[in-house]
């Protein structure tokens, strides 16, 4: 067992299952994400997303954006 894990005890709360996270493993904040990859489970901090952060994170597309222009009749000179 190398220092970046440690064995831990399941207990019950309720009805779901607990585990206490030892103090060196302690996560920021006050909530955390939880996902399933195969036979591990994975808990990583939440951390709070900014729209840039939302926006880099998205897919890339891969569809052409229509062209917007195609067919409209060209707009007229506004004087202000």
């Amino acid at each position: 067992m190398n220092s970046s894990e440690r064995h831990i005890r399941l207990f019950r709360n309720g009805r779901n299952q607990a585990v206490r996270i030892p103090r060196e493993f302690e996560l920021p904040g006050d909530t955390a994400i939880m996902r399933r990859e195969g036979d591990r489970l994975i808990i990583e901090p939440a951390s709070a997303k900014g729209l840039l952060r939302v926006l880099r994170d998205l897919p890339d597309l891969d569809e052409a954006f229509p062209d917007v222009d195609a067919g409209l009749a060209p707009l007229d000179d506004v004087k202000l």
